[in-house]
């Protein structure tokens, strides 16, 4: 019983993180704009009030803009390893439902076995590029971090997104559960509650 919290935590996993990194980088640009705002006035009254030319303040957070960068690049990421959890990124699939269902299923297999070996590659060349980055260290501008640290978030999420991609073709095809349509939106049945819609139900 208590692994199914704990299940549940990490098939959500991403879905946690990208709504932290979401909440963060959206509070640091408001704290940025908010900051510009009020330092401006604040100049702006130096010029009626003497004393506030004694006291520079700071436009805004130096290093705010490039950790913004940052966590949404991250959210970007992450989101992706998400959708491919929900099995939610675009596919063109209209011209198989002119095939019976299996050459539909074989397609659909076939390109996610691509997608896997397009992963593995991305994987063993980000891999080789962080081992650069670290033997010849780039820093960043503001924050003056190693930029291989913030390169991690290539073989993470893509490893990440093999598992999910793997995991999905497992639920649907070997434990025949069929993974709802993220687009579609409950109505809620709207026209059989009102029976005075005028339309049939």
């Amino acid at each position: 019983m208590q692994a199914k919290p704990i299940l549940k935590f990490l098939d959500n996993i991403e879905s946690y993180i990208c709504q932290i990194l979401l909440v963060f980088f959206v509070c640091l640009l408001f704290l940025q704009i908010l900051l510009r705002q009020v330092f401006s006035a604040i100049d702006s009254l130096s010029k009626y009030f003497v004393f506030l030319e004694h006291y520079p303040l700071p436009a805004s957070l130096p290093w705010g803009e490039e950790l913004s960068r940052f966590a949404f690049v991250w959210f970007v990421f992450f989101g992706a390893t998400y959708a491919a959890r929900l099995a939610a990124h675009n596919r063109v699939t209209f011209q198989f439902k002119m095939f019976p269902k299996i050459v539909g299923d074989i397609s659909t297999l076939l390109s996610d076995l691509v997608w896997i070996i397009f992963n593995c590659v991305m994987i063993f060349y980000s891999i080789n590029v962080i081992k650069e980055g670290f033997e010849f260290p780039e820093f960043s501008p503001t924050l003056d971090w190693v930029m291989a640290y913030i390169f991690l978030i290539f073989p993470i999420t893509f490893s990440l997104m093999t598992i999910r991609i793997i995991q999905v073709n497992i639920i649907k095809y070997i434990l025949k559960i069929e993974i709802a349509d993220v687009d579609k939106i409950d109505t809620g049945d709207i026209d059989d509650e009102n029976p005075e819609s005028g339309m049939a139900s």
